[in-house]
């Protein structure tokens, strides 16, 4: 029987990684670094998890993604960070956390055998929109993976109550600068290759945010269309999308 697309929230965790660093003084502002075994330098993956910005969610689930790119010959640094339900977990606190992880990487290729000048970001859902943001700041490649691209569409569709209004603090109409900040979509053009993967039958995250984000991106994006999957296929090395994914990092890293 082919796994159900959440599966991969519910398998067991990975083993835990060899090397856990602080990259802030505040308890969430930690990351995991794996590196694929072998005597030479590696590229490097920084890896956000999804989680509609909530503080329940955290970077397990990610971490079998991460040993994938292990046994493909990619580090990876797996970021958590603060999000709703943890104090100054709201914007902008989460992408001040990514901007600060994103930057510690620097350090990290001078302490590690990492390749500094092949980064990619990686980042899922939630974490998708922190990636595209982060990418724009830092001048990193993105893979954003079923990514939220347009915060103001979704606040319309959630309302108030939704998850991106409770992030971002109010509505579009209340904090349009914030919105403007904040959205992946209205930040176009963000200077970087981008390569989005999405699913066409996601129902937690619109394929149609990504179509159009990449047909806005114009010649700076390409989108990868996985027919038939949900959600959480982009981020499960055990779903038969998966080599669609690795190959769309391998070709971010050049």
């Amino acid at each position: 029987m082919r796994r159900r697309s959440e599966d991969i929230l519910v398998d067991p965790p990975p083993p835990v990684a060899a090397q856990r660093l602080a990259y802030g003084a505040e308890p969430k502002q930690f990351a995991d670094l794996r590196l694929p075994a072998g005597d030479r330098s590696w590229p490097l993956a920084i890896v956000l998890h999804g989680g509609f910005w909530k503080a329940t969610y955290n970077l397990i689930h990610t971490g079998h993604l991460c040993l994938a790119l292990a046994g493909a010959g990619i580090a990876s640094w797996n970021v958590e960070y603060r999000a709703v339900g943890d104090p100054g977990g709201d914007w902008p606190g989460a992408a001040d956390d990514v901007a600060r992880a994103v930057e510690f990487a620097q350090e990290l290729a001078t302490r590690f055998p990492l390749e500094a000048e092949r980064v990619v970001l990686v980042g899922h859902s939630a974490g998708g929109q922190l990636g595209l943001w982060a990418a724009s700041r830092a001048g990193i490649p993105v893979v954003a993976l079923a990514a939220v691209s347009d915060l103001r569409e979704c606040a319309e569709r959630g309302g108030p109550a939704g998850d991106v209004a409770r992030f971002l603090g109010g509505m579009p109409a209340e904090l349009p600068g914030r919105y403007a900040e904040a959205s992946p979509l209205e930040l176009l053009p963000l200077g970087v290759r981008q390569i989005v993967v999405h699913g066409d039958s996601g129902e937690d995250v619109d394929y149609g945010q990504s179509v159009r984000y990449a047909e806005a991106a114009g010649d700076e994006a390409e989108l990868v269309t996985l027919a038939g999957a949900g959600h959480f296929e982009p981020i499960d090395p055990l779903a038969r999308e998966w080599p669609q994914v690795l190959a769309a990092i391998g070709a971010s890293l050049g």
